[in-house]
């Protein structure tokens, strides 16, 4: 098994999830979405790209 396959990087993580690279340092530096470092290189597991989009606000009506 390789461990590339349960990584994203910070472009492949924008690409799969339609937000732009700039978005996703921003949820990183927001404490949102959880990233490590391999070398220079911003990671993104599997895991926590699966948990950053639980907590997703649902889409709907807006409360009055």
């Amino acid at each position: 098994m390789n461990d590339n396959e349960y990584l994203f990087s910070v472009p492949s993580f924008g690409k799969a999830h339609s937000i732009s690279r700039t978005q996703v340092y921003r949820e990183i530096g927001s404490g949102r979405l959880k990233a490590s470092k391999v070398g220079k290189r911003t990671v993104i597991t599997a895991e926590n790209a699966a948990s950053w989009r639980a907590a997703l606000p649902p889409f709907g009506r807006r409360a009055a």
